[in-house]
């Protein structure tokens, strides 16, 4: 019997560990294929928002793991979420974002929400998801916006885990006290898990709930 694929087209390798882990846990007989282009983030990060050439890279990359034989694709980055709904256009399988469900899950959580990331180009596409999936619930919600500016710098090029991991969660301190729950923003921030329970409100993540959607489609 041929194994199941899916393909995870990420904009960075910072999750790939994490996510491979996720899906050899949770769904060990898929092969996972990987597609990395970490020109995408910088490009999108420069520009404020998904350019037309990135825009066009990364329809090309689900058209690209559809032919390979992938039943789902798994977007990875926030960033480009909203490419996906273009992208998606032009493939005859399931485009998902990773982190559609932790924007459910959070709407069914509270009313006051806030999106915490470290990318500035995150917010507005994870505001907007958060947003949607709250109109899709014919819930109101209200969505606060909560940049860790530099984190990500201090993670990707100093290489200082502990340093990115505190400016986090003090940002998490901060936000808790006016939400019923809060989302972060990014899959690279899933490395917070293991210190989260210490917050009285919920703190999402999207990597886990964004693979238990793969799963859920996959057995359909």
């Amino acid at each position: 019997m041929t194994k199941q694929r899916v393909a995870i087209i990420q904009t960075s390798s910072v999750s790939t560990s994490h996510l491979g882990s996720l899906f050899k846990e949770l769904l060990p007989d898929v092969e996972v294929i990987n597609i990395v282009d970490d020109s995408l983030l910088p490009e999108v990060v420069a520009n404020g928002s998904p350019t037309n050439a990135v825009i066009r890279r990364i329809t090309a990359y689900a058209q690209a793991a559809e032919a390979a034989g992938a039943s789902v694709i798994l977007n990875q980055c926030s960033s480009v979420g909203e490419v996906v709904d273009v992208a998606s256009q032009t493939i005859g399988i399931p485009y998902v974002k990773v982190d559609m469900p932790m924007a459910r899950k959070a709407v069914e959580l509270g009313e006051r929400i806030t999106v915490v990331a470290t990318v500035r180009s995150t917010l507005g596409p994870s505001v907007r998801l958060v947003e949607r999936a709250a109109a899709d619930a014919g819930k109101t919600v209200t969505v606060k916006e909560l940049l860790v500016d530099g984190a990500l710098d201090v993670l990707m090029k100093q290489g200082d885990r502990e340093l990115h991991n505190k400016m986090v969660l003090d940002a998490i301190a901060a936000a808790e006290k006016t939400s019923d729950v809060v989302v972060l923003a990014q899959g690279s921030m899933a490395i917070l898990e293991p210190e989260l329970k210490q917050f009285s409100k919920p703190v999402l993540t999207s990597p886990r709930l964004g693979v238990e959607q793969i799963k859920a489609l996959l057995a359909r």
